[in-house]
């Protein structure tokens, strides 16, 4: 039976504390889109996509409507593009239209981001995947929706350090084709060591293979109402206060549970994990840097930081775990400069830098995420700061990302405006030091030794 305590309570996280359930995204496998010719694609895709998610958006308002929780966003996910892509793209363009097609879903559906527009390279590029990534500049550009996202390592495989290079210059050459747009594209396109076959949060989201047909997978978000309950326990043991987010973490992931289930009955799509991750917003209070400042920090990226980011990380999962059998995703916190206030204020005093961030890639859910930098940042600089991020996560066995966006003509200090959930910031100044030498060696970063546990 429901207490009263508990509508009351939750009640006051939607209207003060920024409770709501930030995505439900359907993944939809393309596998039986493929075919030689690329017309014949372009249409398949479509068709699939918009068969599929046509209720999409109605039902997750419908589910808002009904439960008095917000649902921030609705998303469609899809098997890699250069897997489906590979019979019929011979060139850079044709992904460009395989892109187009996407775009046309995603705005037939209503759906705020598609993610999907991916290659899995961590231990070697297909000519498809190359293909695929030579394209990203301009599929980014032409489209609105549309988001990317690249593998680059694995524990498993070790680094393909051939693709961080690649990459280091599509997300320069991402930059220059979006400039007029304070670089918006490299807002869509991330890369990941270890990435998930079932994230549901954009830019990384894609449809696994090893995924059925189609599955509704749910993100909830809920900083500012783990903001809310530490607050309350100020000067309390480590004890009180990592029961206070686990206990905090519980229900939150309960909502998300609801959530789920709902839409994977209305939707008639099997139900496939809730990621707990606490993502935050630019909404003031919906902030991952007030938590750290609640629990003892003056700024984010004060010494300590990392510690009691390693805490709250640690006990949303042990919360979230109790409150769903499927949890799943990337699960914890995200840093995300751009779109979180406070995380921006602490890069603009000089408390929170970019060293600092990636030492918090160490025990957080993702990377270095939405960090803007100038504009005239090499792209060797911007592979090694890649290889160090995909380092991280292949040798403790975890996912990380690097979502970079070196803004054209702007400098460190300057400001951008990217709008909505993508937020703003001060250009945050990068390491002046080269790293060409050692990009440029070539080859593949072998898998760690703890890796052979066959």
């Amino acid at each position: 039976m429901v207490d009263l305590r508990e509508v009351i309570e939750t009640n006051q996280m939607v209207s003060s504390e920024n409770l709501d359930v930030r995505t439900i995204t359907m993944g939809i496998s393309l596998l039986d889109c493929m075919t030689p010719d690329l017309d014949d694609l372009c249409e398949n895709i479509y068709a699939k996509i918009t068969e599929n998610a046509k209720d999409l958006v109605s039902v997750g308002d419908e589910i808002a409507l009904e439960i008095g929780i917000p649902v921030i966003n609705k998303r469609v996910s899809v098997t890699p593009a250069a897997i489906v892509g590979a019979p019929s793209c011979h060139s850079p363009e044709d992904f460009v239209e395989v892109a187009s097609a996407l775009e046309r879903a995603s705005q037939k559906i209503g759906v705020n981001f598609l993610g999907g527009f991916s290659a899995l390279v961590q231990k070697g590029m297909t000519a498809s995947d190359r293909l695929l990534i030579d394209s990203i500049p301009q599929a980014l550009a032409k489209t609105e929706h549309i988001c990317s996202s690249i593998s680059l390592g694995s524990t498993k495989t070790g680094i393909d350090m051939d693709a961080v290079k690649i990459m280091g210059e599509k997300v320069v050459e991402t930059a220059q084709a979006t400039k007029d747009r304070d670089s918006i594209g490299c807002a869509k396109l991330v890369v990941f060591c270890n990435p998930t076959d079932d994230n549901p949060f954009m830019a990384g989201a894609f449809h696994g293979v090893t995924e059925g047909d189609k599955v509704i997978n749910v993100g909830v978000s809920g900083p500012g109402v783990v903001r809310t309950a530490v607050s309350k326990v100020r000067g309390e043991s480590f004890e009180t206060l990592c029961e206070t987010i686990k206990k905090t973490a519980f229900k939150i992931t309960r909502v998300g549970q609801l959530v789920a289930k709902e839409a994977s009955k209305r939707l008639d799509t099997p139900f496939g994990i809730v990621d707990l991750s606490l993502a935050p917003t630019p909404a003031v209070g919906d902030s991952i840097a007030d938590i750290i400042h609640e629990m003892g920090m003056e700024y984010c990226g004060a010494p300590g930081t990392t510690a009691a980011l390693a805490i709250l990380n640690d006990q949303v999962k042990k919360g979230g775990i109790m409150a769903s059998s499927y949890v799943g995703g990337l699960s914890g916190a995200f840093i995300p400069v751009t779109e979180d206030a406070s995380m921006a204020e602490a890069a603009s005093i000089g408390a929170l830098t970019l060293e600092k961030l990636e030492a918090m890639t160490c025990v957080c859910s993702v990377g270095l995420d939405m960090i803007a930098i100038p504009g005239d940042t090499s792209a060797s600089t911007i592979s090694g700061i890649i290889a160090d991020e995909m380092a991280i996560g292949m040798v403790n066995q975890k996912t990380t990302a690097v979502r970079v966006i070196p803004v054209i003509g702007k400098k460190a200090g300057d400001s951008i405006e990217l709008g909505g959930l993508l937020g703003n910031a001060k250009i945050m100044p990068v390491n002046p030091y080269g790293c060409a030498d050692f990009v440029n060696r070539g080859g593949r970063i072998p898998a760690p030794v703890h890796s052979f546990k066959n």
